[in-house]
């Protein structure tokens, strides 16, 4: 509780805009709490307040909240939801505020009924109107709007007026297998209840500097993930914290996801039946972490900003790094010669990847539903599509910065737009049938994978890192790797099972314990391994 305290006193303070933009007179203002890069909001805000000024005749403040990645945007939103239910619980309800409230009204796994307080503060909540002073949330990963809708703090709207409910029955045609999606290659693109809904698509890859991979001896392009484990990339790859991301996590379960589709059609063939599909899934877990722990160990660093990465790769501090496709794109766009080529390159591993959605969602207890829902109407209409996409100086282009993105609705892929598109060569639908997402593999571990690669590769990086130096001078001893990727503590078993339930019961002294123990543990096994391949023991 000490920590939402915190959080509730700050909140305000943190939610201030980011930039002075606020006009000198404005009739209406529009609150949205994003992770989105200013690029994107530059451009959406001033195309959005254009259309609306032209519509209505109103001016719009276009206010946007930037608190950092999808981690911190779910812990203020959280706590400002937390705050605002607090009030009417104790003063329109009269009923007493305790931890166990507190912990029910935003948990999906408390039914709403009146048997208990908590059940009735689920369904008091759910049935209210308790806002965060925000109306929309915008970017990020459908895992983050996934687990908001369960809370509740995404809402659907009235279904007439408001809301995306609204926009389905204004819009049938913009829905569906001609349209977006509800499901791509197994990858959720929309919520069934119209909580939330994909508003470009969005892919994993590698941003890549071909002068730097010259300079160390690689003379080929990365295109695998597996690429980046190659110990000549040592100190030389660009990562950020899982822990302050959504969609670096995304990128971490897409590679443990390949290594375990690898695993299964290697069981396949060899139609055997020494492997049941579940154990081919669990031995695709370990590849998969172990791939990781080796990338890790090539690491720089690991930062909180994922702008970070794309600037370094494109300055030369890094050979490679992992990030999401606008970042990679708008790197490789911003230093292109005259001549159309680049020292920079982004690719998404073929196979490698999925193709996911960067959402948009509607807050419970939005300051101007009315508005929200217009913005979602922009965003998904052709003009917010064609924003997405459309290359400088095309009509309906952004005005100067080239957002790279593609649009999530399928019937805008024709030929006439993907020739106005930067990057409309991709086909995302047919590169879609590479990768099929198996989220029963993995969705349950999302936060777990967070987790273990911060223990074993965040807090633990030094030791992995001097290690994996020692391990690559000795001339790779299998000894010595064998004990460096030893990872018997955080196979798939623990993972989805115990791990996972410290994790799912938000009992912080618990996990912080566990963070501990598996930390020290796997720092000591670093040590060890460099140990061994110096000789030692």
């Amino acid at each position: 509780m000490g920590a939402a305290m915190l959080l509730t006193l700050t909140g305000p303070f943190l939610l201030k805009p980011k930039e002075g933009t606020a006009p000198a007179r404005y009739d209406r203002r529009l609150v949205i709490i994003t992770p989105h890069h200013d690029r994107i909001r530059e451009e959406f805000g001033r195309a959005f307040a254009t259309h609306w000024k032209k519509t209505t005749g109103q001016t719009v403040f276009m206010d946007w909240r930037v608190p950092g990645g999808t981690s911190e945007i779910a812990m203020l939103i959280k706590s400002e939801a937390l705050a605002s239910f607090q009030q009417l619980w104790q003063r329109k309800l009269g009923k007493p505020w305790t931890p166990a409230v507190a912990q029910a009204c935003l948990s999906a796994k408390v039914a709403p009924g009146d048997a208990t307080p908590e059940q009735q503060a689920r369904q008091a909540y759910l049935a209210s109107n308790a806002g965060t002073g925000m109306d929309l949330f915008f970017g990020g990963g459908a895992y983050d709007f996934e687990q908001q809708a369960k809370a509740g703090t995404l809402v659907p709207g009235d279904g007439v007026r408001t809301g995306l409910g609204a926009l389905v029955k204004k819009h049938p045609e913009w829905f569906g297998e001609g349209g977006i999606p509800e499901k791509l290659s197994g990858e959720p693109f929309r919520d069934p209840q119209a909580r939330w809904c994909g508003a470009c698509l969005s892919t994993s890859g590698i941003v890549f500097n071909r002068d730097v991979l010259r300079r160390i001896g690689i003379n080929e392009a990365p295109k695998a993930w597996a690429d980046l484990a190659d110990p000549r990339y040592y100190g030389q790859i660009a990562l950020s914290d899982p822990g302050k991301s959504g969609s670096v996590t995304k990128a971490l379960e897409m590679l443990i996801q390949e290594q375990m589709q690898k695993a299964v059609g290697l069981e396949s063939a060899a139609g055997d039946g020494r492997r049941t599909e579940g154990q081919a899934v669990a031995a695709g877990w370990n590849e998969g972490l172990r791939l990781i722990l080796r990338i890790s160990a090539n690491a720089r660093y690991f930062t909180d900003f994922s702008t970070k990465i794309p600037l370094d790769v494109a300055r030369g501090d890094a050979a490679a790094g992992m990030c999401i496709d606008f970042y990679g794109r708008s790197a490789e766009e911003d230093v292109r010669r005259a001549d159309g080529t680049s020292r920079v390159g982004f690719v998404s591993p073929l196979g490698g990847t999925s193709i996911s959605v960067d959402p948009i969602g509607m807050l419970r207890g939005a300051p101007d539903a009315e508005l929200a829902t217009a913005f979602m109407e922009f965003v998904l209409g052709d003009a917010g599509q064609k924003l997405w996409s459309f290359r400088l100086g095309e009509e309906g282009a952004p005005l100067r910065h080239a957002l790279r993105r593609l649009p999530v609705r399928r019937d805008l892929h024709t030929p006439e737009n993907t020739a106005r598109m930067s990057d409309g060569r991709e086909e995302p639908f047919e590169r879609a049938k590479a990768f099929t997402y198996h989220p029963e593999r993995t969705a349950a571990a999302f936060n777990a994978i967070r987790f273990l690669v911060r223990v074993m590769c965040v807090d633990s990086h030094d030791e992995l890192h001097a290690a994996w130096k020692e391990i690559i001078d000795a001339g790779m001893p299998e000894r010595a790797i064998a004990v460096m990727e030893d990872l018997t503590r955080v196979k798939y078993e623990a993972a989805t099972g115990s791990i996972s339930k410290v994790l799912a019961s938000r009992d912080k002294a618990q996990e912080t314990r566990l963070a501990r123990e598996l930390g020290d543990a796997f720092r000591s096994q670093f040590i060890r391994a460099g140990a061994v391949a110096r000789g030692g023991l």
